[in-house]
């Protein structure tokens, strides 16, 4: 397993992370995604271990605290050979201060968050989506107080837009508060919006992506194809409408090369889809799902080798899409790209 900074910081992760939202599925969307108990959840986390994948991603919200739980009873008696990351801000009830990242919320939701988990700390901390509604001093200071207090180690965030993170790091700056060093993102070859100004700001400052759904929300599973229902197992049926919106006609035209490239490399779909995001800058790991052993080892065969310079190209130029403004000027016109070009 390859080892790379998580961003400007000196925490090395594994090129792929578990993530663990299949762990006790609740619910209409994590329902779907899996039901992992705990004898599972402790096999799953061997296999891993194994294989050198240490980081294992999961948040409060998951399964209503649940997922939390299950990964927590499965690295009990090893909490030292892991990294936990986990993410808080997403309701977990009705009341008032039950969602957001206020001082009250985040404090009492890394005391809730320890005490599912069944450990006094957290690796990693990330802020699940912004929160417009409170000053975000007012979080860095808190996030700066746990951090002190030894219960978390590094923060970041998860679908912040680009001014949000900027401004967040610009205050921790002023203020010496933790500086975000991760952005769990949404990232894959049929969604590249991370490129347009997420990747830049991070490769600017030193944020390191940690990427969610790399296979396009189960679109790139290698059963999904044109002209042909979804498969009568695919989670797509009950989750399609909770995920990042697909052009089916460009899935389509991204499958036929995948399926091209499966051909020459002898590798799988997914295993190529997940190899093409390893070599994007900005990129710590790849967050990897399953709801079985085969799916799992499946999806570690996506390192150990990589794709020619031809390969990435030809996924590269079927996956392109325009930049919506104010960035596709610096991918289509001449003047614009001499003086700021584009990351990739």
């Amino acid at each position: 397993m390859e080892y790379r900074r998580l961003g400007s910081s000196g925490l090395k992760v594994p090129a792929l992370s578990f993530g663990a939202g299949t762990f006790g599925g609740k619910g209409p969307l994590f329902g779907a995604w899996g039901t992992t108990d705990d004898a599972e959840a402790r096999r799953l986390v061997d296999i891993c271990l194994e294989a050198g994948v240490n980081l294992f991603d999961t948040a409060d919200v998951y399964s209503d605290g649940a997922s939390e739980e299950v990964l927590g009873a499965a690295i009990k008696g090893r909490r030292g050979k892991v990294i936990l990351s986990t993410k808080m801000s997403l309701p977990m009830g009705d009341g008032p201060n039950d969602a957001g990242s206020s001082r009250s919320r985040l404090v009492g939701g890394v005391d809730a968050a320890l005490k599912r988990l069944g450990t006094d700390y957290i690796d990693l901390m990330q802020l699940h989506a912004f929160d417009a509604g409170t000053p975000i001093e007012e979080v860095l200071s808190t996030l700066d107080d746990l951090v002190r207090a030894g219960k978390l180690r590094y923060v970041g965030v998860s679908n912040f837009s680009g001014w949000q993170l900027m401004k967040s790091l610009a205050l921790a700056e002023r203020y010496g508060y933790p500086r975000y060093v991760a952005n769990q993102v949404y990232y894959s070859l049929v969604g590249r919006d991370y490129e347009w100004e997420l990747m830049p700001l991070g490769l600017d400052q030193g944020v390191g992506a940690l990427v969610w759904s790399p296979l396009g929300w189960g679109r790139l599973t290698g059963k999904i194809r044109r002209g042909e229902p979804w498969p009568a197992g695919s989670r797509l049926h009950d989750t399609a409408t909770f995920g990042p919106p697909v052009d089916d006609d460009k899935l389509y035209d991204i499958v036929d090369v995948l399926d091209a490239l499966a051909e020459e490399t002898g590798r799988t779909v997914p295993q190529i889809a997940i190899n093409w995001l390893l070599q994007r800058p900005t990129v710590s790991s790849v967050i990897i799902g399953a709801r079985n052993e085969e799916q799992l080892r499946q999806n570690l065969g996506a390192v150990g080798w990589s794709l020619s310079a031809d390969q990435v190209a030809r996924l590269d130029e079927v996956s392109a899409t325009m930049a919506p403004y104010p960035h596709f000027p610096y991918y289509r016109q001449e003047g614009f790209a001499r003086i700021n070009p584009p990351p990739v």
